[in-house]
């Protein structure tokens, strides 16, 4: 089986059905339930989830059973069987037609306590459902409908009742996402819920959105793919009412999009993106009577990435700071986060420096409350202190940040009163604050005080100084304060995009893809409405018109340009409420800018004015009684505005004293903040140090010259001062970014000629920059909804709810995403996309795709092909990338059949020619043999031929010579004697001689214990063992010649090889550890988050740089983990305890056993019976029998009998083990990390990434994996038997141990085979190295066991053969001794090696 045909088939298990499951009489009034399963469901599960559905009694037993023909025979399901897989054997036409179809069902019925089969009257029920089918059909009984959807769209029945009522069961189950189409609604539960782990980052990474359950991920993860894919910018609006949750839906977005660029890689931007967001709230959001946590600006964060998808920078856009809080705040309401911060978390030492108090001390804080419940204001304040050290702001910058607040605070305490009852001038109540304000900006105190209670007018040749009313004087030092806070609050921001920006954002032909997250503020009604909530519920009003040109006009309008049958869909137009707002020349913000410019004109000629231009407007109501109020009509309801201040407010601005008193300062960072070009002030600030350090080394050298003779160094020339104005480009760029945003610096420098735009104005150019970002994007939509007024967690408010609803058009919304088109192709585009399904070289026309589409058989009504586009809805597009997928496998299984076919050939051709070559050699062999034993036999003729010659002819010689001597000699010599006297002479002959080395050799010569050897083991060395006795006195032989500690040695050597042989593969190459625990069966990892997390068992808040761990997917501190009790339900869940397939490894697994049951004794019997066999894992057994044995493993794996099996049964079940774990081996977690580390160029580096990303694995699958490796490693081993090298095995169990995501797109899995095969396989390589490396030492060991065995053996026979001079002997026994010493030190050193490894 190949990669790609486990692939496929592993997802057409998975795949998702839907079983028609009729429960008769069991459910009255239900015709049929469906039910949703896949190919590898149980009966006993789909029971299950029709008693929950249904809500039957759990106390009752129930079967399933299936009916092939019309009243016909009934088969009971067994509790394992497989509904989906017994249906999938049904005809087409059944298939096809399964409500209608009379035939084919699927019946659910009632046993007996008895085991009997509870039927009723089977023929009445199925007439009584058929007529009841045909009622529905016709409309006379209501459709069965679900209570649970999780996209309006799927709504049966659409109306406000339905809506409210999915939305709030959705809500009493703390699911407050809701789909509509690609919309995404939130309802704010005042609660934080436990759904936003990093769990769920990896849950909906590269998923589909609907696919899983709806999430504010889901809709992050969807934009950045669609970026990446298309190349095109996106955009999210977050909008809805104040208190709605829109800053935590942006901080969630936030962290998800960072989270996907980093990939396990985290790089310094991604934690300045996540700092700032603490740091903007803190200065930026307050508490109101709607939210603890409202934004008071607001803000839109445009992230910039690389073409790979890796962050590159980000920018942030500041929208209108409510400067009138820092003076006033409303009933139930409180000032900036900040400054509560500042006061409770600041240490002693700042306390006294900053002069700080309690905020029932200052004025700005004392007007109403000054808590939040809930609220820990010091782990706030050092959160602040992280965040800000995060985005870059040195501990220098954040005291004197600190120092300003407390200025502001204290400034605000400063109180008026008049000198006497005739005269206006006023004097101060309390001068003792001057002090304490002027040392913390660092002026004069006297120029204070002349600033604050007088002013300078400039005249005709004059120059007159004149004293503050009373009301003046106050409105001035409020002036002052409110441009201070907002000068602050715009270096903030300054500084935030100064250390977010890329050097590469600054290039114009750098081409840039970015996603928009819009954070402004929500619609805002209060008892007393002012400019502010004006200007706010003005910027809502363009938001919902950018919704409904969207979703509404633009969509529509396609429709009828590409000429479909359409039906329009009427909504609400706010266009005429923007035109009253802001068209010019009669447009309310224009008569309010006309006004502010008059001196002489007031409120009430405000409104008189108003009035004039707009009095018949249908937007536009005046109050009956004389109230200097106006009511707009806005898209959510009818606002009352105020006049009051709206002047003021729209040019507040402080006095050119008050500039040039701040300017004055001391205090550079004050310095820098009041000047309106932060290029100019950086480059001052450069040029004023340079001639500061002028000045210090003339001084210097002046003083050296008269200690010493000699010349002045030469000055420092200009031009080396280039490498510090290196980041002017960056100012400037940064400066241009924010010019039509610079409400603040053009308020401070009123000096200017040029008159500075009202704030009014630069609101409305703000917007204007907005809405032209928003419309070069692809936009996505976060409504917010607000469930309670009263803050209360999970509280839901029909009305309140129901009213939101309403003014945001979401009926409307649902109805034309219902009846329309959710994707559209161009004719090319889809051509591009589909290519695979449709004709080579096809013309993209709608006479062709038309035809294509009746081809496939494609519902009409669910698609319609226009002038230029196609128009398809979700459902046929999924249809369409199913059939595209099944395409591509099919063509992928085509070419591997070919490839295999030419594979073959390949072999076989390969060894017919070995076959050839083969032959050959042998017949040259036999050749060659049978003329050697010719050669050998003729040679030893000759020679026994010769030798009997010899002896022949020497016996003739001596019978000739003694016959010669008898006859030549005198007759009374001796006569001769026998041959035995002749012995003894020649014997007594030689006894006065040396002795001769046989006679020697006959000699009791004693050399070690050879005397106590068995006889025929002292007097021949070639012995053959032809008894057990023979082969007993070799061995005692063998034993006296071995030294003890030698046969130590060699006992030792037997011991490790044997134990080495089983014990020798390791699949890390150095312990490492891990950073993956468990405990009671959950798995937990260490971690750091970097959004508000709360933890799952203390409840207490994990900070961002705080130690965490994730315990599956719930988080909790580090020193929690340990600490719970509940053990995880997955792994000690009793219904599942005796099942082995399909289940997590960790409920397999315990402390004492690291390994499976079923693993080991599969493995066990395929090593014993198998590891010979040719194709053991190629090759597929029988299919009934392949069923039976996992049927018997899943029940009762004891008692399960393997030898009743064939081998390639037992491995295809091993095999489909491995397969249907929920969790592979090498985890979907860490599948993108190995493809990340195959993608390395050296193999090196790539077997290093490999090894550090499986020393992630948890322990059960690092245990596992190991046995496993080592068993593939032993089948690569005895390749040149069974057949199966390290890359077949690798093609085999890549897909069971390294599967991809479900989610993950079929072309990108196609292309990522290659690399999970070769990962596989040089796993298996890299440890097959590691097993012969071991042996090889074995085998060393070995070779020195043999030599010193042949050693001793040389010397047996030389002490059997010869006899040995004493001096030959010594040396002999002195060289034997040397060699075995030096044999032992190699064992020993061998064995060392062999431990230490």
């Amino acid at each position: 089986m190949s990669v790609n045909d486990v692939g496929g088939r592993r997802r057409f298990e998975e795949s998702e059905y839907t079983l028609h499951i009729y429960p008769g009489s069991i459910a009255e009034g239900t015709i049929y339930c469906p039910i949703t399963a896949r190919k590898t469901s149980t009966a006993a599960e789909v029971i299950d989830s029709l008693i929950n559905k249904l809500q039957l009694e759990k106390t009752k037993c129930y079967v399933l059973a299936e009916v092939k023909e019309f009243g016909g025979e009934e088969w009971i399901l067994n509790p394992t069987d497989c509904p989906v897989q017994r249906m999938m054997l049904w005809p087409r036409m059944a298939l096809e037609n399964r409500i209608s179809g009379e035939d084919y069902r699927f019946l659910l019925r009632e046993k007996n306590l008895d085991g009997s089969i509870h039927y009723g009257s089977l023929q009445s029920w199925l007439r009584v459902t058929e007529e009841r089918r045909r009622m529905v059909e016709r409309g006379f009984l209501p459709q069965p409908q679900q209570k649970d959807y999780d996209d309006l769209c799927s709504l049966p029945d659409l109306n406000e009742k339905t809506l409210l009522e999915n939305l709030r069961n959705r809500f009493k189950q703390e699911k407050i996402y809701t789909y509509v189409g690609s919309i995404l609604i939130v309802i704010n539960p005042f609660k934080f819920l436990p759904i936003y782990n990093p769990k769920y980052v990896k849950m909906y990474d590269n998923h589909q959105l609907g696919k899983l359950e709806p999430h504010i991920y889901a809709v992050a993860d969807v934009a950045y793919h669609a970026m990446l894919q298309r190349k095109k910018n996106q955009c999210i609006v977050i909008s809805g009412e104040s208190g709605s949750g829109k800053t935590q839906s942006t901080n969630f977005l936030i962290h998800h999009l960072t989270a996907l660029s980093q990939k396990g890689f985290a790089s310094g931007v991604e934690q300045i993106i996540l700092g700032a967001g603490p740091v903007l709230e803190a200065f930026g959001n307050a508490k109101t009577a709607h939210n603890n946590n409202s934004s008071r600006f607001g803000k839109f964060i445009q992230v910039n990435y690389q073409e790979t998808g890796t962050v590159r920078g980000a920018y942030v856009e500041k929208y209108l700071l409510e400067k009138s809080r820092l003076v006033y705040q409303e009933h139930n309401e409180r000032n900036y986060h900040v400054f509560y911060y500042l006061l409770a978390g600041a240490s002693e030492e700042e306390r006294s420096a900053f002069h700080l108090k309690q905020p029932e001390e200052y004025h700005y804080l004392n007007q109403d409350c000054f808590s939040v419940e809930g609220e820990d204001l010091k782990h706030d304040f050092e959160r602040l202190q992280l965040a800000m050290e995060m985005v870059g702001f040195l501990p220098k910058t954040r005291r004197q940040i600190f120092s300003l607040l407390s200025a502001i605070l204290h400034l605000g305490n400063i109180r008026y009163k008049k000198k006497t009852y005739r005269d206006d001038s006023i004097d101060i109540c309390n001068p003792e604050i001057l002090p304490i304000v002027s040392d913390l900006l660092e002026v004069k105190e006297e120029m204070l005080f002349e600033a604050l209670v007088t002013r300078k007018t400039v005249t005709v040749g004059e120059k007159l100084i004149l004293p503050y009313k009373l009301a003046e004087a106050v409105t001035v030092r409020n002036s002052m304060a409110k441009s201070l806070y907002s000068a602050l609050f715009d270096w903030i921001v300054f500084r935030i995009n100064h250390a977010l920006l890329n050097s590469k954002d600054m290039e114009e032909s750098t081409k840039t893809l970015s996603i928009g997250v819009l954070d402004i503020f929500g619609f805002e009604d209060y008892e007393n409405n002012s400019f502010e909530q004006f200007c706010i519920n003005f910027a809502n009003e363009r938001l919902q018109h950018y919704f409904n040109q969207h979703i509404f006009k633009l969509e529509q309008e396609e429709y009828r340009a590409e000429g479909i049958s359409w039906h329009n869909i009427d909504y609400t137009d706010n266009s005429s409420c923007i035109n009253l707002i802001s068209k010019k020349p009669t447009g309310l913000l224009h008569l309010l800018d006309e006004e502010s410019n008059f001196p002489q004109a007031t409120n009430q000629t405000l409104l008189d004015k108003f009035k004039r231009q707009h009095e018949g407007n249908s937007y536009i109501e005046f109050p009956a009684v004389m109230e200097p109020a106006f009511i707009i009509r806005h898209y959510a309801g009818k606002v009352k505005y105020g006049v009051k201040d709206f002047r003021e407010k729209n040019t507040d601005h402080m006095r050119p004293d008050i500039v040039a008193l701040l300017r004055s300062s001391k205090n550079a960072f004050i310095c820098g903040m009041i000047g309106i070009d932060p290029v100019a002030v950086f480059r001052w600030a450069i040029l004023r140090a340079f001639f500061r350090a002028m000045v210090a080394l003339r001084e210097a050298g002046k003083r050296y010259v008269e200690k010493k003779t000699g010349t002045c160094s030469p000055r420092t020339p200009l031009s080396d001062l280039q490498g510090h104005m290196l980041d002017v480009k960056s100012l400037k760029h940064l400066t241009n970014l924010t010019l039509h945003d610079r409400i603040t610096k053009s308020l401070l420098h009123l000096h200017k000629k040029k008159k500075p735009p009202s704030i009014s104005a630069q609101f409305q150019a703000s917007l204007n920059k907005l809405m032209e970002t928003l419309g070069q994007a692809e936009p996505y939509f976060v409504k917010c909804i607000r469930s309670n007024a009263e803050k209360l967690p999970l509280r839901f408010n029909d009305s309140l709810v129901l009213r939101q609803l309403r003014y945001t058009g979401m009926l409307e919304t649902v109805r034309i995403r219902q009846s329309g088109y959710g994707c559209k192709y161009s004719f090319q585009d889809f051509v591009n996309h589909f290519h695979v399904l449709l004709p080579q070289g096809i013309n993209p026309s709608k006479h062709n795709i038309h035809d294509f589409f009746r081809k496939i058989k494609l519902d009409p009504d669910n698609y319609q092909v226009g002038r230029t586009m196609v128009f398809v809805k979700e459902r046929e597009r999924q249809l369409l990338q199913d059939l595209l997928h099944q395409e591509v496998l099919r063509r992928i299984m085509l070419l591997q059949r070919w490839f295999r076919s030419m594979l073959c050939r390949r072999q076989f051709l390969q060894m017919q020619f070995a076959a050839h070559v083969i032959q050959s050699c042998w017949r040259e062999h036999t050749k060659r043999r049978h003329d050697a034993a010719t050669s050998i036999q003729a040679a030893w003729r000759g020679h026994h031929a010769k030798q009997l010659y010899t002896a022949c002819r020497s016996k003739v010689v001596c019978l000739q010579a003694a016959c010669r001597g008898y006859l030549l000699g005198p007759h009374h010599l001796t006569p001769p004697r026998s041959p035995e006297l002749a012995g003894i002479y020649r014997r007594e002959f030689k006894e006065n001689k040396e002795p001769s080395p046989k006679v020697k050799r006959k000699r009791s010569v004693k050399i070690s214990n050879v005397a106590l050897e068995p006889v025929q083991w002292q007097n021949d060395s070639l012995q053959i063992i032809t008894s057990a006795s023979d082969l007993k006195s070799m061995d005692e032989f063998l034993l006296k010649k071995v030294t003890p500690s030698l046969m130590l040695q060699l006992n030792l050597h037997r011991e490790l090889k044997d134990t080495l042989s089983m014990h020798l593969l390791l699949i890390t190459t150095q312990p490492l550890s891990l950073q993956v625990e468990e405990h009671n069966g959950h798995i937990f990892k260490a971690t750091q988050y970097s959004i508000p997390t709360y933890c799952e068992y203390c409840s207490s808040l994990i900070w961002i740089m705080d130690r965490a761990s994730v315990l599956c997917k719930y988080a909790c501190h580090k020193k929690c983990c340990l600490k719970t009790t509940t053990k995880c339900s997955k792994k000690y869940d009793p219904e599942l305890s005796s099942r082995q397939f399909g289940v997590e490894l960790s409920r397999l697994t315990s402390e004492e056993r690291a390994v499976p049951v079923l693993v080991e004794k599969l493995i066990n019997y395929i090593e014993m019976h198998g590891l010979y066999t040719e194709g053991i894992y190629r090759k597929s057994g029988s299919t009934n029998k392949i069923k039976e044995l996992r049927q018997g493993l899943d029940t009762d794996i004891d008692n399960v009998n393997l030898d009743d099996y064939n081998i390639h049964v037992i491995a295809s079940v091993f095999k489909q083990w491995l397969r249907d774990l929920p969790n592979p081996l090498m985890t979907f977690e860490l599948y993108e990390e190995f493809l990340r580390a195959m993608g390395l160029q050296e193999r090196r580096e790539t077997v290093r990434g490999v090894y550090s990303v499986i020393d992630q694995l948890s322990r059960t699958h690092l245990s596992t994996l190991e046995r496993l490796i080592f068993h593939l490693v032993r089948i690569a081993l005895q390749e040149e038997t069974n057949r199966m090298s390290a890359n077949a095995l690798a093609i085999v169990f890549a897909p069971c141990i390294l599967r991809c995501p479900d989610t993950t797109d079929p072309l990108q899995s196609v292309q990522d085979i290659s690399k999970t095969t070769t990962c596989v396989e040089l796993i298996v390589i890299e440890q097959m190295n590691k097993y012969k490396a071991r042996l090889k030492d074995i085998n060393s060991l070995e070779f020195a066991e043999n030599k010193a065995k042949s050693r001793l053996s040389l010397i047996r026979r030389s002490m059997v053969r010869w006899t040995l001079s004493p001096m030959e002997a010594s040396r002999l026994c002195r060289e034997s001794f040397q060699s075995t010493r030096k044999w032992e030190w190699s064992v020993e050193m061998w064995s060392l090696q062999l431990r230490c490894s």
